[in-house]
């Protein structure tokens, strides 16, 4: 009998590292943000077309939360024009294989 044993491989993905002006930063966060609605909006067709009674509550919830991080992050942008500064963002993709 053959035991297999768990192993982790992990990677990190600089995605995004640096200082951005105001304008800058949210182009850059709502780039992102938007990507992953659209993988989302994206997913809900695929499933909506192979089953037109499919439930996709959770694939709502997902798009209604990234929406509202989305509000969030141009309300704190708006607090660093108001005040004139720049804004620092340091965005890592951790990847996890687990065996």
């Amino acid at each position: 009998m053959k035991t297999q044993i768990a192993t982790k491989v992990d990677q990190k993905v600089q995605l995004v590292d640096g200082v951005f002006t105001p304008s800058e930063a949210m182009d850059v966060i709502g780039s992102l943000i938007d990507q992953k609605i659209n993988f989302h909006k994206f997913q809900r067709l695929k499933s909506f077309e192979g089953n037109d009674s499919a439930d996709n509550a959770v694939v709502n919830r997902k798009i209604l939360s990234l929406e509202h991080e989305r509000n969030m992050a141009k309300m704190h942008i708006a607090k660093a024009r108001k005040a004139g500064t720049n804004v620092r963002i340091d965005g890592i993709l951790h990847l996890s294989l687990d065996y």
